[in-house]
């Protein structure tokens, strides 16, 4: 009988882009993209993984770049949170017809389709087995995903976070323009904030900072990546004090 592999992590928080969600062109939606995803999961959450996610809304509207194309900051920032719903619903619909039990929490007031994010509702879902995926940001605007990725994981007591991206880590500077970029297989805060690297953004990297929480950048594209990284292996850059 093949033993069963034992997780480093107990309760992670995936940060997903909503470009992810749109596939190769990276807009809207699509559905083997969402599968593949919710597939990998599923694969850590039946290892006994409690998992969180928290997505972007990229792929459907980004509130900074609407707000360059003359919608009032504020207003386009919403726009973007409501996008992050979407992509929760989305997702949750492909867990849930993989047999994944996944509740979806918004931090924007919607009864019809989510619950509203209660800190110790989440946490019940959790240990009962469910994945939860906050959608709406920080119900903020002016606040990025990331900045909600940060917040959320502190608030119900992840012990890291996994931030999914097109590359297997991160680089001294841009892989895809630079064939010689370096990779770094670990960092501390202060050198990503010394060197510059846009792991997240200032106020998202300065939240994990003053919590000292890790966070993994990884490529998700790769199959199996997530489980790889939950079982504790050396995939991605691991930023952590």
């Amino acid at each position: 009988m093949k033993r069963r592999q034992k997780p480093r992590y107990r309760r992670i928080l995936l940060k997903l882009s909503g470009e992810a969600l749109g596939g190769a062109e990276g807009q809207g939606i699509d559905p083997a993209a969402v599968h593949e995803m919710a597939e990998q999961i599923r694969e850590v959450r039946d290892l006994g993984v409690q998992v969180v996610v928290v997505l972007g809304g990229g792929n459907i509207f980004r509130g900074v770049a609407g707000s360059q194309k003359g919608i009032e900051r504020a207003t386009a920032d919403y726009m973007g949170m409501l996008a992050t719903v979407i992509n929760a619903l989305a997702l949750q619909d492909a867990l849930e017809q993989l047999g994944v039990p996944t509740r979806v929490q918004s931090a924007i007031t919607m009864h019809q389709i989510a619950e509203p994010f209660i800190r110790r509702r989440a946490v019940r879902h959790l240990e009962k087995g469910r994945v939860v995926i906050f959608g709406g940001g920080t119900g903020n605007p002016y606040f990025s995903t990331d900045t909600a990725a940060a917040l959320r994981a502190n608030e119900i007591g992840a012990e890291v976070i996994l931030k999914a991206t097109k590359v297997d880590g991160i680089y001294d500077r841009d892989p895809l323009v630079y064939p010689d970029a370096r990779r770094f297989d670990q960092i501390t805060y202060l050198e990503a904030l010394q060197r510059q690297l846009k792991v997240m953004d200032s106020t998202a990297f300065t939240l994990c900072m003053d919590n000292k929480m890790p966070i993994i950048v990884f490529d998700l594209f790769k199959p199996h990546n997530l489980r790889r990284v939950v079982l504790g292996e050396k995939v991605g850059t691991l930023v952590t004090a």
